[in-house]
């Protein structure tokens, strides 16, 4: 039996609204979170992911009442991150009625905690967020690729696209895995907001370094951009915004676009 793709809506909250950026910059404004959520959810959206974006670099939780607002509109899959760093914390999204959540800065900053939430919540309800960018400074640990005659590597961004870490993104998505992740959400900063299609290499390479599901994540423009990282890099789902928010694209009729080009989906 042949695994569908997943079509996840994301909805990058700042201030109680839905934003949307150009690599994770010039935010500007989406819409109200709550009827985003319903309406992708009616469409037929197979999972929604909501990122209180500014929640690390703020030094604040993840806002409860709106995640609760959302969960109680859509009756699909659910995944919340932002300002996450503890059990106590994941705890507040989950019983707000996140079915997961996504860890990104504070699981660098205490890998440990990634364990520490499999074990209390199963590995399912654990989405380790990697947010990528390349680097053009050639270092001999790091994992090294060539495009277009550069070569560069893929370094690891935390609060929210703000801090460089220096940590390869391949090492870190294998250790995440190892730790206990149960999927990992992958978004590339340079393709961010961008429209011109996923990052197929990254995607390719992670997709190839763990064994746990991948989100991609960035640049997505049209239906025809998930359909190539779908076809060239094997990812298990595509995430995108600006296609949604903007009404240039329904999740059904992306849906449709897919199935006619034989890439599995559930309709």
């Amino acid at each position: 039996m042949t695994l569908t793709k997943r079509i996840i809506p994301c909805l990058d909250v700042k201030n109680g609204r839905v934003v949307k950026g150009l690599h994770f910059e010039s935010i500007k404004d989406a819409g109200d979170p709550v009827e985003l959520a319903e309406k992708y959810s009616n469409e037929g959206a197979d999972e929604l992911v909501f990122l209180d974006i500014t929640a690390s670099d703020e030094q604040r939780k993840t806002i409860k009442d709106l995640v609760r607002r959302v969960a109680k509109v859509i009756d699909i899959p659910f995944t919340v991150g932002g300002g996450v760093k503890s059990l106590e914390d994941a705890r507040n999204i989950l019983l707000n009625g996140a079915d997961k959540v996504g860890i990104n800065t504070g699981a660098i900053k205490n890998p440990h905690v990634i364990t520490e939430l499999m074990e209390l919540f199963g590995r399912q309800c654990v989405v380790v967020a990697i947010d990528a960018k390349r680097n053009f400074d050639i270092q001999k640990d790091k994992n090294i690729f060539s495009e277009n005659e550069k070569q560069f590597w893929f370094e690891v961004f935390i609060y929210g696209g703000k801090e460089a870490t220096g940590i390869d993104v391949i090492e870190w998505a294998k250790k995440a895995e190892k730790l206990g992740a149960g999927e990992i959400l992958l978004t590339s900063i340079d393709k961010d907001g961008t429209k011109d299609g996923y990052d197929i290499l990254l995607n390719r390479e992670i997709v190839n370094s763990v064994s746990i599901p991948v989100i991609a994540s960035g640049g997505c423009g049209k239906p025809d951009d998930m359909v190539d990282v779908f076809q060239k890099s094997n990812v298990d789902a595509a995430l995108a915004a600006s296609i949604f928010h903007y009404q240039t694209h329904g999740v059904n009729g992306v849906k449709m676009y897919l199935k006619d080009k034989q890439i599995p989906v559930r309709l």
